[in-house]
């Protein structure tokens, strides 16, 4: 009988953060698969998870997704990676595969579900609570409040579509920003939106957690949200 799959959401950095359920199925898995962009590589999800779940025994299962720019390559990795898990769970194992944040918030678990439900394998999602969430607890900020819209747009998008976000919505999560801090104050600046409505949430819950005002002057990891409040 062929294994399942689960795609497994472990919050944000925090261990304490992770589902009971991501607990239960993690422990429960025969393989954890982890995304890496290289084998070897350090895994943050991994290591958000080993405090809290019983790893021993456990078959670990690097995955390999290499950030290529070039949109075939990226696609014949990816379906590299699925035929091995495919492979895995002809063998009737079941894998908990590991993502930071939620599942459903650019996580790379998605492409790894669709090509293994189409293929006819049992897949579940488990979600988990994203990083701009986690953050905006941290910071005790509400992302909405009444009738208020919410926006949540990448820094990596160009400037085109940010500039559109802070035009027209009152709150802005700004995703994967940690490079992008100084073009963003330019932003709001050209906005005349005051800078004091930008947090800044950088590794939360983990080493060298950031959360505080906007700092162009700081070094901040790939980790990093800000969330622009412009009625603050």
């Amino acid at each position: 009988m062929a294994g399942k799959i689960y795609g497994i959401g472990v919050g944000p950095g925090d261990p304490e953060l992770l589902t009971l359920k991501a607990k239960r199925i993690l422990e429960q898995a025969d393989v954890i698969a982890v995304p890496v962009k290289e084998p070897g590589e350090y895994s943050t999800a991994l290591e958000i998870v080993r405090p809290v779940v019983d790893l021993h025994g456990k078959e670990i299962h690097e995955v390999v997704f290499r950030m290529d720019r070039d949109v075939e390559r990226r696609k014949a990795c990816r379906a590299e990676a699925c035929g091995q898990l495919a492979g895995l769970l002809r063998d009737g194992k079941d894998i908990a595969m590991i993502t930071l944040g939620d599942v459903a918030v650019y996580s790379t678990y998605m492409y790894v579900n669709n090509y293994l439900a189409e293929a006819g394998f049992e897949t579940e999602i488990v979600p988990g609570i994203p990083s701009f969430c986690g953050g905006a607890a941290r910071a005790q900020l509400t992302l909405m409040e009444g009738n208020e819209s919410l926006a949540i747009v990448p820094s990596v998008q160009e400037s085109g579509i940010l500039a559109e976000a802070l035009d027209r919505f009152e709150n802005v999560v700004v995703m994967k920003a940690g490079g992008s801090i100084g073009r963003l104050k330019g932003m709001l600046e050209e906005r005349k939106i005051p800078l004091q409505c930008a947090t800044v949430l950088s590794r939360v819950g983990m080493e060298d957690e950031y959360v505080g005002p906007l700092d162009p002057g700081r070094e901040y990891s790939y980790f990093t949200t800000v969330i622009v409040k412009k009625g603050r």
